[in-house]
Order: C-alpha cells, then structure tokens, then sequence
C-alpha cells in the first residue's frame, strides 16, 4: 500500500508539473535591438524592447547587466493593457549617466502574475566610432552615358563592419546597404537622375556601424567631371593660318565646328586652320551632348 501511495503521490506531482509547462507564459513574442549607441544622436540612439503580454499586468521594467545586477529602473508598476508593448530604453543609469560598453539584458515582473521574465536577447552598448582608410579614388568622372569613366569607384576599410558613405561637396551622395570591414563605393556623378555641370568637386568618404557611430571623414579628394574640356579659351591666330587645341574628353570621338565649317576628331590635339575673314569666331567642340568653346580673334595677316 505504500509503494501505492508513493506511486501516485509522484504521478500527481508530475502531473502538477507538466501542468504548469504547458501553461502559455505571460509574455511572449520577444524583439529586442541588439546594438545601439546612446551618443550617436541618430536613429538608433535609443534601444527597443517590445514583447506580447499574455493579460493585462502592472509592470516593473529594468535593465540588468552580465553580474545580473539592476542598472537601470525604467518602468515601476505600469499598467498594460494586453497585447503588444514597446518600452525605450537609452543607454543612461537612473541618474542618466551613459552606461559602459557592454551586453545588457532587460527584465520584466509581471506583478498581477507574479512571475519575472530576463529576456534572452542581449542588449549590447557600443559608443566607438569605426576608423575608416580610403584606399583607392578616381580622379576623373564623365557621367555621359557612353560607358567610359561613366562611373566613380571609391575602395575604402574599415576596423569593424561598418556601411560606407560618399560625400561629394560635403553632401551625402551614397549610403551602402551593408555593414562591411572592406567594400567599394561607385558614384555615378548623378544628383536627381541628372549629371552635374563639368568642375572639379570634392570627394570623401565616411563609415557608420550598426550601432548608429559615424566614422571620420576620409582625406579630402579633387574628383574632376569632365566631359569636354579645351585647353584654352582664348585663341589668337593670323587668317587662313594653323593652329592646335588640345582637347580632353572620354568620348572617342569629338564634334567640332568653325565660321560654318566643322569635323570629327579624336580627342587630344585639334589642328584646325583660321577662317580667312578676320573678326572673332566661336570654335565648339562637342560630345555625347555635351559642349565645351573657345573664343577666336582672327587677326589681319602681317604685310
């Protein structure tokens, strides 16, 4: 009869505890950010704790950290309504002093429930920023569709995966999708769908990580667009006289015209020769839409 009694005491026990596993907990669905910087003054400054509440409860929120030891306070007996709950959390102590960098977990007490949950999903506080070396740039861009130097490269490391970014005259012109310690930037010199007018811009590059920390720019660097540029502006030749131009462009072939006449040409030296009327003419070279003149004084020949 004991052995009787002792069996079913240890059935009704285990029975007891199966029971209380198989009830739903009182909070569940959790999401939580895994890395944010309180300092970044960004987006990401503040870390989100969210989680389903199974019933209505009154609520104490803190934040423990790997000693298990309460560092910050941030909900003390709040009433939630069943259903979802996001609680902020930004990286401070209960006197707002920024907290090291380190993985911190958040705790939630259900009071009405009487149960306590340390939510699995580690917290983690980075305030460094990530060094950044631009390694490679380009120093000409011609943005003219016709797939020569149509496109900027820029090759850039970082200590710690981190997205790069381009700033072109100080203004972010790209923002890569991922978080790498070595990638690429390409630039295809266009603000709107439109390439930007010839001249000689500023190139750099930054890197920010996932907490939301802004790497440094990098050295500052002159990217030329050009599409076709003159070596001078300014001629002065004698009538039905010789004269050279250098011209610089991308495109294979350069358009040219003059007091009613005009050619083609490779880019590089242009050797043309005076109208035979003296007055002052406007030599055009094109490419691919684009245009670049130059003033010419044809003079009267000497006698």
């Amino acid at each position: 009869m004991l052995v009787v009694a002792l069996l079913a005491a240890t059935a009704a026990a285990f029975a007891l505890t199966q029971g209380l596993k198989n009830q739903p907990a009182g909070i569940s669905g959790t999401k939580v950010d895994n890395v944010f910087s309180p300092v970044c003054s960004c987006a990401s400054e503040t870390a989100s704790i969210q989680f389903r509440l199974r019933a209505a409860d009154r609520l104490d929120v803190s934040v423990v950290d790997g000693s298990d030891r309460v560092v910050r306070t941030i909900e003390q007996g709040r009433q939630y309504a069943r259903g979802p709950v996001e609680i902020e959390w930004d990286g401070r102590d209960d006197v707002g002093r920024v907290l090291p960098e380190a993985e911190y977990k958040p705790r939630v007490r259900l009071r009405d429930d009487r149960t306590t949950y340390t939510l699995p999903n580690p917290i983690r506080i980075d305030v460094t920023p990530p060094r950044l070396e631009l390694v490679a740039a380009p120093r000409i861009l011609s943005p003219d569709g016709d797939g020569r130097r149509d496109l900027a490269t820029f090759r850039y490391e970082a200590d710690e995966p981190a997205k790069g970014m381009l700033f072109v005259n100080g203004r972010r012109r790209v923002l890569k999708r991922f978080a790498r310690t070595e990638d690429t930037i390409v630039w295809n010199g266009k603000v709107g769908g439109k390439a930007l007018p010839s001249g000689i811009y500023t190139a750099a590059v930054a890197a920010v990580d996932p907490a939301g920390n802004v790497s440094t720019r990098s050295r500052p660097v002159p990217l030329l667009i050009r599409y076709v540029a003159l070596g001078r502006k300014r001629i002065s030749v004698t009538a039905g006289a010789a004269f050279a131009l250098r011209v610089s462009s991308d495109a294979r072939r350069v358009r040219w015209s003059l007091g009613g006449r005009s050619g083609v040409a490779r880019p590089g030296t242009l050797r043309l020769r005076a109208p035979l009327q003296p007055g002052r003419f406007t030599l055009t070279v094109s490419a691919n839409g684009h245009a670049s003149r130059a003033a010419l004084f044809v003079r009267e020949p000497t006698p």
